[in-house]
């Protein structure tokens, strides 16, 4: 089957599979898992923060954030398409009482600073305090502009605003713009990124920032039902793709490139955009559901969504992605 609805449908490798099962461990809720606190200490490293924490999904990362900067009554500065706002349940209004004040982004995945500075709640007791502005890197797999980063940092500083960043695809973005991870992080005082994307691993995120912070964020984690016991074993798959899959993801964006290039010779395919490991098309209204079901007949499985998102990843090959244009090119003919 060759999947491209997601980075996040990979299987483990058969090294993630072995690291796992030979994986030392211990009760993480007791922070004595050797595996999880290495893993935890690989990551703040890589990123240049102080410590880490391992959690079970970018959800709760994003979450267990929001939670840690923001009180009852504060708000956050977000995008209107942002994971963090639009695909995350409400969880920070639900559980948190956190508003959310979204912005529409710009075309590259930005927020433009203006408004965000506008949307600062003025101190008021009218007013939601304003306490963080959140970012997305990747969002639709565009990696934002380093230069951005820098001004937006400025911006919040000047304000006293927190910085977090919605990092799923933080790698992705990395390599798309050749600097080390760190490069893009340290704009930033908080990062959730996920293991289980691009980078392969079956489960699992880590939140990244000051000491101080993830140590109050443990508590929003066992608060949100994250604590884990023998976490290890998972911890170990996320081990082996910081080892082996950082470098590997440039491997995915040139396949995307070549969906991309492929599709886009379709006449009735209109290429919308490509950007590290995702390609987006719209389709004619007539296909509906029949593409999909023409593909799924040939092994290839999409979402049924017009515009079109498809996402190369580990277990998609140079030839899955040929196979993949031959199908489309074999439909429309």
């Amino acid at each position: 089957m060759i999947d491209l609805r997601s980075d996040t449908v990979t299987q483990p490798t058969d090294a993630m599979r072995k690291a796992m099962a030979e994986a030392e461990v211990g009760d993480d809720v007791f922070g004595d898992d050797p595996t999880v606190n290495r893993l935890q200490d690989r990551v703040a490293q890589m990123l240049g923060t102080e410590a880490a924490l391992f959690v079970p999904s970018g959800t709760q990362g994003n979450l267990v954030s929001l939670l840690t900067h923001c009180g009852r009554g504060d708000e956050y500065i977000v995008g209107q398409q942002a994971h963090t706002y639009r695909f995350e349940a409400g969880g920070a209004a639900v559980l948190g009482g956190i508003q959310p004040q979204p912005l529409e982004f710009e075309p590259d995945g930005s927020l433009d600073l203006d408004r965000v500075a506008a949307a600062i709640k003025p101190r008021d007791p009218h007013f939601a305090r304003t306490r963080i502005v959140c970012l997305e890197n990747t969002h639709h797999g565009r990696p934002l502009p380093m230069e951005y980063l820098g001004h937006y940092g400025a911006l919040c500083r000047d304000h006293g605003l927190g910085r977090h960043l919605d990092g799923a695809r933080v790698f992705n973005a990395a390599v798309a713009c050749g600097v080390p991870v760190s490069a893009i992080t340290r704009h930033f005082d908080t990062v959730s990124l996920c293991l289980s994307k691009g980078l392969g691993a079956p489960v699992g995120s880590v939140v990244c920032g000051p000491r101080g912070f993830v140590e109050e964020a443990v508590r929003w984690r066992k608060v949100t039902g994250g604590g884990m016991r023998q976490a290890g074993v998972i911890a170990a798959a996320g081990l082996v793709a910081l080892d082996e899959h950082v470098e590997r993801l440039a491997d995915d964006h040139a396949n995307a490139e070549r969906l991309a290039e492929g599709l886009a010779t379709i006449g009735e395919v209109e290429l919308l955009d490509q950007q590290t490991n995702m390609v987006f098309v719209r389709l004619p209204k007539a296909c509906g559901s029949a593409l999909g079901r023409h593909l799924a007949d040939r092994g290839i499985r999409i979402l049924d969504s017009n515009p079109l998102r498809l996402v190369t990843h580990l277990d998609v090959s140079r030839d899955d992605v040929e196979t993949t244009i031959e199908a489309f090119e074999a439909f429309f003919r």
